[in-house]
């Protein structure tokens, strides 16, 4: 997934995450300060973005959920309601194998109507009526409380090395700013391979390891069915054997099928999101790549260097990425007094037809990472899918990490003889709570450790 360094060298405490649900759990935090709260209280103030009891064409929700995926969340409750999915809205994606909390706007539904749903570990507040439907634009950030499992170290041991872990943090400005694990796929971490194929140009290839490249990590049955479909290159033969669960692949092979030649057909065949979705974690990769290169070489992440890129920020403490300037020998000392203050970020480019590409030793760095992988910018123009060409931007190299607290070690019931420890922090939308806790865990085997 392009992760290849940890940016702290602190020992990690090891352990687990998402042995349950509640292990992980997620709170929603809105631009005004707004949280969407798992223990939700029906006195919920009413002001949130400035809504109001007044019927408006947009009703205000909170959507708690436990280990439901966001879109299927969403779409279950379209369904009770008898409305499009369209209708629903949500300012960002939450884990699935967690519980969690946001905000989320119905348009043209009233209150009223909303009281009738039941779902099994899904539950939706009205809270008000809102002007507009909800985006990312509204989302602030996440607040996280997560339950490190199966620890063999001591108490003092966790305490001092997590302690130790969040001072290194701090020193360099934050969490290193990687794209996490889910952005692959967990269980089956090929979606910036397909994307790759399609940024190539091969949708054959594409194709295949979407619909044929197993994993050892997901069930049996659909490993298997992917090793056939593999050997035999056989469509009709695979849509018989091809679990129902798998259902974007089923509706893949149905259209090759018919025309068995038509692999841009095929992925046609998905929703826009999840065909966007590759390309876009092939572009993640790459920022993977730049960034563990760029600390492997030594580079600091809080002091930029000539040729780096570096963005504004907001009063928020978001990042304005589209304020960007790169830095000139004259202006750097100018600027890294900014960083130090909080007033700029370091940035890397997100790779897209319409991005430039760093200068000096970093922009060294990025060419050479993309001869490496045999691309150019300009290949993310994607002319036999228009739709799925990424323009590219800028990501910044740190992720602010406020309020971070060590709230409890202590014996860990489910797991006899080891510790569990209780820690929680918010983090900017965007940024990845796993990558955090890599560096507190230093996993050796991250997807038995939960990630």
């Amino acid at each position: 997934m392009g992760i290849g360094v940890y940016a702290t060298k602190s020992l990690g405490v090891g352990g687990g995450i998402r042995q349950y649900p509640e292990d992980f759990m997620v709170e929603e935090v809105l631009v005004d300060g707004s949280k969407a709260e798992i223990n939700y209280a029906r006195q919920a103030k009413p002001e949130v973005l400035g809504s109001s009891q007044k019927r408006n064409r947009y009703l205000l929700c909170v959507m708690i959920k436990r280990n439901w995926d966001t879109f299927l969340a969403v779409k279950a409750v379209a369904q009770r309601l008898g409305v499009n999915s369209n209708r629903v809205q949500i300012a960002g994606i939450k884990d699935a194998r967690a519980v969690t909390a946001q905000y989320v706007t119905i348009e043209g539904v009233s209150a009223e109507e909303l009281q009738g749903i039941c779902v099994k570990d899904l539950k939706v507040h009205p809270i008000g009526y809102f002007h507009s439907k909800l985006s990312s634009y509204f989302l602030l950030g996440n607040n996280f409380h997560v339950t490190v499992r199966a620890i063999s170290h001591s108490k003092s041991t966790i305490e001092k090395r997590i302690a130790k872990t969040i001072e290194e943090l701090k020193a360099i400005g934050g969490t290193p700013n990687f794209f996490g694990h889910q952005r692959f796929g967990t269980a089956r971490p090929i979606t910036h391979l397909v994307g790759k194929a399609m940024v190539q140009g091969n949708f054959r290839k594409a194709a295949m390891i979407f619909l044929a490249k197993p994993s050892n990590h997901e069930h049996p049955e659909s490993r298997e069915a992917r090793r056939q479909l593999q050997a035999t290159q056989d469509f009709k033969q695979a849509l018989k054997i091809f679990p129902r669960k798998l259902y974007y692949e089923r509706l893949m092979l149905k259209h090759l099928i018919e025309k068995s030649e038509d692999f841009v057909g095929a992925f046609k065949t998905l929703p826009i999101k999840l065909r966007r979705l590759f390309p876009q974690a092939y572009q993640a990769y790459l920022f993977n790549k730049f960034l563990s290169r760029r600390i492997e070489t030594g580079f600091p992440l809080n002091r930029a260097e000539v040729g780096d890129y570096v963005v504004n920020v907001e009063i928020s403490g978001l990042p304005m990425l589209k304020m960007n300037r790169i830095v000139s020998a004259e202006e750097r000392a100018e600027i890294n007094k900014a960083i130090k203050d909080g007033r700029m970020y370091l940035a890397i480019p997100l790779v897209g037809f319409n991005q430039h590409l760093s200068r000096g030793l970093q922009g060294e760095i990025e060419r050479q990472i993309l001869e490496e992988e045999e691309i150019s910018p300009e290949k993310f123009k994607i002319e036999a899918i228009p739709e799925i060409s990424l323009r590219g931007g800028l990501r910044t190299v740190t992720a602010p990490m406020k309020d971070f607290t060590l709230n409890e070690v202590s014996k860990d019931s489910a797991n006899p003889s080891k510790r569990k420890a209780k820690v929680s922090f918010t983090l900017h939308r965007g940024s990845y709570a796993t990558v955090l806790l890599r560096e507190l865990m230093k996993p050796r085997d991250p997807l038995k450790a939960g990630f």
